[in-house]
């Protein structure tokens, strides 16, 4: 008995020695973080770039650039239909009439995210394509209170110039169609990045 319990706790030992041991010598050989100075991601001094230009959210007839994807149960039968998920590859452009000159797209979803109110979870990226911007983007994530007159929406990020990017973007509705939810929305982005 006394030599079963010797090596039940001689076993025990030596495992958590090795067990220390590899957590000692894991901690060591990886590091979560360093400090970089700031040359080396280029960063410069900032700027504050205005973008001006039209997004048109599509969601009716065979050309429909925005598709509702999911639904909660009480979709349908809620004034702000509520749960609704819906899905956009939306244009940009300079001026609010769909030929006008192409600055990117809004990619990302929409959700009705308030019971009471007409109101937007907003979480899109403006994929820009124009020459000056071409393969740059920004990400939004915010509320959106489709009803009210001006929405003001953060901006989280960015990537190619408009790496590190933060500020915000004003939407106003410059158009909606009643019938079908078709909409342009004019969009004031104010934007600080390197």
């Amino acid at each position: 008995m006394a030599n079963n319990l010797f090596l039940t706790n001689s076993t025990a030992a030596t495992t958590f020695i090795v067990v220390l041991f590899s957590l000692l010598l894991a901690g060591k050989s990886q590091t979560f973080s360093t400090s970089l100075p700031r040359t080396a991601l280029r960063l410069g001094k900032q700027k504050l770039t205005h973008l001006h230009f039209f997004f048109h959210d599509v969601v009716g007839g065979p050309n429909a650039t925005a598709i509702r994807v999911a639904a909660a149960s009480i979709t349908n039968t809620s004034t702000t239909g509520f749960g609704a998920v819906i899905m956009m590859d939306n244009l940009l452009t300079v001026g609010p009439e769909p030929n006008s000159t192409r600055v990117g797209r809004a990619q990302g979803m929409y959700a009705s995210a308030d019971l009471n109110d007409m109101s937007f979870m907003m979480v899109q990226n403006y994929v820009f394509d124009e020459e000056r911007y071409n393969g740059s983007t920004l990400s939004i994530l915010g509320r959106n209170p489709i009803m009210s007159p001006v929405r003001e929406l953060p901006v989280v990020g960015g990537s190619g110039v408009f790496r590190f990017a933060r500020g915000y973007t004003e939407a106003r509705t410059y158009f909606l169609n009643a019938t079908n939810g078709d909409a342009v929305v004019e969009y004031n982005v104010y934007v600080i990045h390197y």
